[in-house]
């Protein structure tokens, strides 16, 4: 079976390359490295003994998109390219509507003109908005905290409509939460340009001497120390979610929360962090950020009874994996 993983180079979609190649499948990669490296294709290789093709394009390119699926016996999408800082979209959410709603509609159309039935898409918790925890897969979406949000949101709704007109369709939308951690091998990891947006490679960024403090965004909220709530999820654990999503699904809509349940404070996970690796991390408390919300987690039943799935790392485990693969980096 052939699975066109678009995102591929980047944090969650090499993880799920890595689970893809293990379990058998072939694999393309479409990525335009625009938050990765293409050397991550070659550490994928190292860990499997097995080399994903790569294209170096844009999801959004319809020529490119289009000579892929011509090319290829495709059997199966992962579609994880995408804008995905909540505080950037914000920012700049033309650029955030634009990329993330035109990659999904040119992959779906290519998915429905090449006769592909199986698609796995990359949503988020923070489509649930300010509900109230934990997320429940049921939920009205209330993704109007940020752009970001709304384009996953949109995204759906946009892959629910093709699914209804083509009943042929398998589409899995897994609204997951904050993935961190990395490969046991130290190999792949959360590795972004620039100054990370994400909680996870900050830290290890501080602990390296890299950025000399870590910024606390709020701690004012009604959480119980007023640091923002996370349902922090294994890396590795969330791309067997994918791997499951595309194997037991049939024709349809399905959605499943991919998380553990759990909810872990800001300065609880640098507790952690700490504690599992030895390292003291300074911090800063500073203004709340644009768009966050107090808490965020999940409700994992459904991905457990439907999909067999289950986290399985905790929050020791992606504190030390996270910690190995910085270390690792040059």
């Amino acid at each position: 079976m052939l699975v066109l993983v678009t995102g591929g180079t980047g944090f969650i979609g090499s993880h799920t390359c890595v689970e893809l190649l293990n379990s058998g499948y072939e694999v393309i990669i479409l990525d335009n490295l625009v938050n990765s490296k293409r050397e991550v294709v070659d550490r994928i290789a190292q860990i499997t003994g097995k080399r994903p093709l790569f294209y170096e394009a844009d999801a959004t390119d319809e020529t490119a998109v289009d000579l892929i699926f011509s090319t290829h016996p495709i059997d199966g999408v992962i579609h994880f390219a995408g804008l995905k800082a909540v505080g950037e979209s914000v920012q700049m959410p033309l650029a955030y509507y634009k990329n993330n709603l035109l990659s999904t509609i040119v992959l779906m159309e290519n998915c429905v003109k090449y006769g592909v039935q199986r698609f796995v898409f990359s949503s988020s918790a923070t489509v649930y908005g300010e509900n109230q925890v934990p997320f429940v897969e049921t939920m009205e979406l209330r993704p109007r905290t940020n752009p970001y949000g709304e384009t996953k949101a949109m995204c759906e709704r946009i892959l629910t409509d093709a699914a209804s007109i083509h009943p042929e369709l398998s589409v899995s939308l897994l609204r997951y939460f904050n993935p961190v951690g990395a490969h046991e091998s130290g190999l792949i990891g959360e590795a972004p340009q620039g100054i990370p947006n994400n909680l996870m490679p900050y830290i290890t960024q501080v602990a390296k001497g890299i950025l000399p403090e870590l910024q606390v965004f709020g701690n004012d909220y009604p959480t119980p120390d007023g640091t923002g709530v996370r349902d922090y999820i294994h890396v590795v654990d969330l791309a067997e979610g994918h791997l499951a999503a595309l194997e037991q699904v049939g024709p349809g809509v399905h959605i499943y929360n991919l998380g553990t349940g759990r909810g872990t404070s800001v300065l609880e996970l640098i507790s952690a962090f700490e504690e599992a690796n030895s390292i003291r991390i300074p911090y800063r408390i500073v203004g709340r950020r644009p768009g966050d919300v107090a808490e965020c987690y999940a409700d994992v039943s459904k991905a457990h009874a439907e999909l067999g799935w289950t986290a399985k790392r905790g929050v020791y485990e992606m504190c030390r994996d996270a910690w190995r693969f910085e270390k690792n980096q040059g």
